[in-house]
């Protein structure tokens, strides 16, 4: 397959990205696949990982719109969508539209805003649309939802429902730099913001084309088949209450395509699968209570991988 315009920009893209954050490649490539599959991240790592600025840098680099809610309890539904006010001066109501009207949003500490709140943004993630007062409001396009969460601290915060959970197409963890990757922080930021001197690479539109682009990748019939079996053992496994919805099903395949369309391929291997399958796979299954206690979803994820038999014909462009 010829590179499209697109899919060249997207060196450019992850290059740019890297200009601001050190050592995270693979995490930086995963958001991007995420974006391409036209779906949403839940970014799940310590205070001062660099989630948010990972965010900010993304916008920069496709130049597209980017808005930021810090959530906190007294934070309201309105706050999020946008109300109706009343305009003294010219006696009628008037739209007011809330930051998810936007192309890139950071939903800074989701989990620290009641379930309420939380579940404003769940018609936004999925139907790209919001209603205020009963008026329904089209949200732009690309729309890309990155939130993030605290793991370690439990005080002051309201776990997300696996309702929500299953609308976020990846989780992803950043992890702490290497020695060698902090020293580098360090000295980049020593004296400046890099985030300052981030230009755009390419325009918000363009990111629409390569996910138009990225749905035509081919997948081979035993590779659909390889999915869905990876997908129907969570649903079987002894230790799993509830496994990967049809809903996941559709994430594995998209972000599966992403990952080749990121990788300039035309076709879905195994691997690309196997790659995808814990980022979507890991937060929506819900464990037995004595599974909590002696292990964790990426456990059972990996031991599912390990499992089930990898097709070995050899798959290409149709």
């Amino acid at each position: 397959m010829a590179l499209t315009t697109q899919q060249q920009s997207l060196i450019a893209i992850k290059n740019n990205i890297e200009n601001v954050i050190i050592g995270k490649g693979e995490v930086i490539e995963q958001l991007i696949i995420a974006m391409i599959a036209n779906g949403h991240v839940l970014l799940e790592d310590v205070p001062g990982t660099g989630k948010t600025v990972l965010a900010k840098t993304l916008a920069k680099t496709v130049n597209g719109e980017f808005k930021r809610i810090q959530f906190t309890p007294d934070v309201l539904p309105s706050d999020v969508t946008g109300i109706h006010f009343f305009d003294p001066k010219e006696q009628q109501f008037e739209l007011r539209l809330g930051p998810i009207y936007t192309n890139i949003l950071l939903a800074d500490e989701i989990n620290r805003t009641t379930p309420r709140t939380q579940s404003s943004l769940l018609e936004g993630m999925e139907e790209r649309q919001v209603t205020i007062d009963g008026q329904t409001v089209t949200l732009p396009s690309p729309f890309f939802v990155i939130a993030t969460q605290n793991p370690v601290e439990s005080q002051g915060t309201f776990p997300l429902p696996e309702a929500q959970l299953d609308r976020f197409l990846m989780k992803i963890r950043l992890g702490y730099p290497t020695f060698a990757e902090e020293y580098e922080v360090m000295q980049r930021f020593k004296e400046t913001n890099p985030l300052e001197r981030i230009e755009a690479i390419t325009e918000a539109d363009n990111i629409m084309h390569m996910q138009k682009e990225a749905m035509s990748v081919y997948i081979d019939e035993s590779v659909s088949k390889y999915m869905l079996s990876l997908v129907r053992k969570t649903r079987e496994h002894p230790k799993v209450e509830v496994g990967i919805s049809p809903r996941g099903t559709l994430a594995l395949m998209r972000t599966a395509q992403a990952k080749a369309y990121v990788s300039q391929r035309a076709f879905v291997t195994p691997d690309d699968v196997k790659a995808m399958f814990p980022l979507v796979g890991t937060h929506r299954l819900m464990l037995t209570l004595d599974a909590q206690l002696h292990g964790t979803a990426e456990d059972i994820i990996q031991e599912i991988t390990e499992t089930i038999e990898v097709p070995v014909e050899e798959v290409g462009e149709r």
